[in-house]
């Protein structure tokens, strides 16, 4: 009898475990788990390669993921399968033009002019390219069958990257919370949008090319250029900021526009980056590109292994340059031609007549894969993000060539840790591009110092990937952060730097010392007035 009812318990037992099981078990599983509706407006162009991983691994992990992108953009035509869905919104500009618009940037940052022209051109140049994005951006509210279909949608946040404000307008607009996925905002944005201190003595300004350790004067440049950032920006940004304020139906700046973002999502660490002040709502994910070494290609493995000893330079300046000007191919080449290792070179114009046999000339590689290479021995690079942290991650030195952007503050942080050397573009010789290269290949400090910063780097206790998934599943899962949100959003410039506070002791001191003057000045004449009576006494005696 007694066995019957411990067998009944059993039973009973594994019938209630087992759909508990089941249930510990379905959750525990990354993409069975109940997931929340996460809407992507990524920025074109390279700066959707790594925010793709952050999205496909979202949506593997069982979340409805939609990427809101236009009808036509870079980077963004979709090969292979993926998780996530992709919502496109109808607009009027072609791929050529968007090609056009780029040639002409490049070609104007390769051109040589005398100061101030070269600064005017710059800023104009930028300016453009800023407008023919900012349409993009029009014509996403101008269709009411996509703004439709996000108002209905429901979704939990949205994940932009902000620089060209799109994203945060959009944000704005549903009332979502947001997480920023960026390297940074040309006129330090990011930093005065988290209301983050930037002390201009050791914090260099972008574009300033300077160290955290800045001379008297190279000081006063980094003031002189945070002055500047206020009227350049707002040049950038003028069309956005008119667009904004008209869907959004009120006057905004771009402060306001970016201040309510839940987390910011940056593409850097302090290995790379100069040690500065950050504020609780930044999270830092440098090397989240930094992918798990694959076998190469066939084609690239005979090439590897044909160089011998010698090993293998890989070039390439980006995922958006691919051609140069003849005259400088040239150079290049030439310089090639001095070393005695293998160079893969990611090239499509056409072709220098003066290519050496040891260069050969691809129109794509598998650069994270060529850099993890045992026989690799140099980088050469234009010092976008992406690549400076691939040669950091496979502890690769590099010589970089920066053309635009952030690459040459990029490429000064890079020198500025002996990992590599910086060439400018516009006035290396092959001779410089010889010098420099034989130097990362043969001086024993560049490949100690890389590797250095390469052990830094991974020494982590999470991969940049699953910090940046878990911040935006915090987001979706809280609706927002605003526990990391400072007062300092609550309070006028004068209230953040306590003016009125030290006026107040002033005045305090001021009136204090006023009424001690008064005081002695009080008791000297009562002292002076009872000595001139007594005085008077004894001459009338």
């Amino acid at each position: 009898m007694l066995s019957r009812s411990v067998s009944a318990h059993r039973k009973m037992t594994l019938r209630l475990c087992s759909p508990l099981a089941a249930w510990i078990f379905i959750i525990l599983i990354p993409g069975l788990s109940e997931g929340g509706k996460l809407l992507v407006v990524p920025m074109v162009g390279s700066h959707w390669l790594s925010m793709k991983e952050v999205v496909q691994k979202l949506a593997e992990r069982g979340h409805e993921v939609v990427v809101l992108k236009p009808e036509v953009s870079w980077h963004m035509g979709e090969k292979h399968k993926h998780a996530y869905t992709v919502k496109t919104y109808p607009g009027s500009t072609k791929l050529e033009e968007l090609d056009d618009a780029f040639k002409v940037y490049l070609a104007t940052h390769l051109k040589s002019k005398p100061f101030p022209l070269n600064i005017l051109a710059l800023y104009n140049i930028s300016v453009d390219v800023f407008s023919t994005f900012f349409l993009q951006c029009k014509e996403l509210f101008d269709s009411t069958e996509t703004l439709q279909y996000l108002n209905q949608s429901g979704f939990d946040a949205i994940l932009t990257d902000p620089v060209l404000i799109c994203g945060a307008t959009v944000a704005n607009y549903l009332s979502l919370p947001s997480v920023f996925f960026m390297r940074g905002f040309p006129c330090n944005l990011h930093y005065e949008a988290t209301e983050c201190p930037s002390p201009l003595s050791y914090v260099p300004r972008l574009f300033s090319f300077n160290s955290d350790h800045m001379t008297f004067f190279q000081r006063v440049e980094n003031t002189l250029i945070a002055l500047l950032e206020q009227f350049y920006c707002n040049g950038y940004y003028r069309a956005a900021i008119q667009l904004s304020s008209e869907v959004l139906q009120r006057d905004v700046s771009l402060i306001d526009l970016l201040n309510s973002a839940s987390i910011w999502l940056l593409r850097y660490d302090f290995v790379f980056e100069y040690p500065r002040p950050v504020m609780p709502n930044m999270v830092f994910i440098g090397g989240i590109n930094c992918e798990q070494k694959k076998p190469l290609p066939k084609e690239f493995e005979a090439i590897v292994n044909a160089s011998g000893e010698h090993g293998i330079v890989v070039f390439s300046l980006g995922s958006m340059v691919s051609e140069i000007p003849m005259k400088k191919a040239m150079e290049i080449a030439d310089a090639l031609g001095t070393v005695p290792q293998t160079v893969l070179w990611r090239y499509t114009g056409e072709v220098p007549p003066n290519l050496p046999k040891n260069v050969k000339l691809v129109k794509w590689l598998p650069q994270n894969d060529l850099l993890a290479h045992p026989k690799t021995r140099a980088f050469i690079t234009h010092g976008g993000s992406h690549g400076v942290y691939e040669g950091i991650c496979n502890a690769v030195p590099m010589v970089l060539m920066p053309l635009f952007g952030d690459q040459m503050d990029n490429a000064k942080r890079v020198e500025s840790r002996g990992a590599g050397l910086t060439l400018n573009i516009l006035e290396m010789t092959s001779k410089d591009i010889s010098d420099a290269l034989k130097a990362v290949i043969n001086d024993k400090k560049y490949k100690e110092n890389i590797q250095r910063l390469s052990d830094l780097h991974l020494d982590r206790p999470i991969h940049p990937l699953d910090l940046a998934v878990h911040w935006v599943e915090f987001v979706m899962r809280h609706k927002g952060a605003p526990h990391l949100r400072p007062a300092a959003h609550d309070l006028n410039w004068i209230q953040y730097h306590s003016l009125d506070v030290f006026a107040f002791l002033l005045a305090v001191v001021l009136l204090s010392l006023f009424i001690s003057v008064k005081c002695c000045m009080f008791c000297c004449r009562r002292c002076c007035f009872k000595k001139g009576r007594k005085s008077k006494k004894s001459k009338t005696h």
